[in-house]
């Protein structure tokens, strides 16, 4: 299966380890069944034979790690929400940009943390920027439709009937609350980023699945993309340290990282 690994990190930079050989399996099963294939190898066959332009796109969208859910780590927004407050000086308004947003849920949780201060303060709403490298992930991003069980995980029914519609079975995000948000496809290791400087740049859980060489190249895309002393937020299990000095544990807001002033 070597031939898909390297598929996805030809695409994205990301790996999967040895040990994690099985997500390959379970990724991709409902591909197979779409195709009417019985194996991975029978994929792999397709994918070689280039008669199909598209089936790289989808391997690569299937392989892609989209692991999130609404208000993950709730301290996180806390911090997030200060962060932002501290760059508002004078009134001027935030900017953020959130970096593998996967199906939109970091996004869109933003949008409504600062939609509720903006009704509560007055305070103004920053502008938010989401990209991710699947096709498919910003196509439901940007519908922002969501199983019973995606709505449920990190969201009070409070903010799931504020925003929210019911269809059958799914929430849908009302127009209100998905214009606060830009969402594009970008490929973090050959893109260029999003236009302008930003405030805040959350990466979270991303970085994870790069290998040392890519991460090289990625470093110094986010960091040219901040304000001189703008926030850096990775997962909780990531760091900068030992890997990049053109960031530095922030003094100001714990667990996040800061450009140098």
């Amino acid at each position: 299966m070597n031939v898909l690994t390297a598929l996805l990190e030809a695409r994205t930079g990301q790996q999967i380890a040895a040990y994690r050989s099985w997500r390959l399996d379970t990724a991709l099963k409902p591909l197979l069944r779409d195709r009417n294939l019985d194996t991975l190898d029978q994929l792999v066959t397709q994918l070689l034979e280039g008669n199909d332009r598209l089936i790289g796109d989808r391997i690569v969208d299937a392989l892609v790690n989209q692991e999130t859910s609404f208000f993950r780590d709730a301290q996180v927004f806390e911090m997030l929400a200060e962060a932002v407050a501290a760059a508002e000086s004078g009134g001027r308004r935030a900017r953020i940009w959130c970096a593998g947003c996967s199906t939109g849920q970091e996004p869109l949780s933003l949008a409504m943390l600062f939609a509720d201060r903006h009704e509560t303060t007055g305070a103004p709403v920053p502008e938010i920027v989401a990209t991710d490298v699947s096709d498919a992930a910003i196509a439901r991003a940007r519908a922002g439709r969501f199983s019973q069980f995606e709505i449920q995980r990190g969201l009070p029914v409070r903010r799931m009937v504020r925003w929210f519609d019911t269809t059958g079975s799914d929430w849908i995000a009302k127009p209100d609350l998905l214009k606060r948000v830009v969402f594009r496809r970008m490929n973090l290791m050959a893109d260029p980023a999003p236009a302008g400087r930003f405030d805040v740049v959350l990466c979270r859980n991303v970085l994870l699945y790069l290998s040392a060489t890519t991460k090289e190249q990625v470093f110094p895309k986010i960091a040219a993309a901040l304000n001189p002393g703008g926030v850096f937020v990775m997962g909780a299990g990531e760091t900068v340290i030992g890997q990049t000095r053109l960031f530095e544990p922030s003094k100001r807001f714990r667990g996040f990282y800061e450009t140098p002033r």
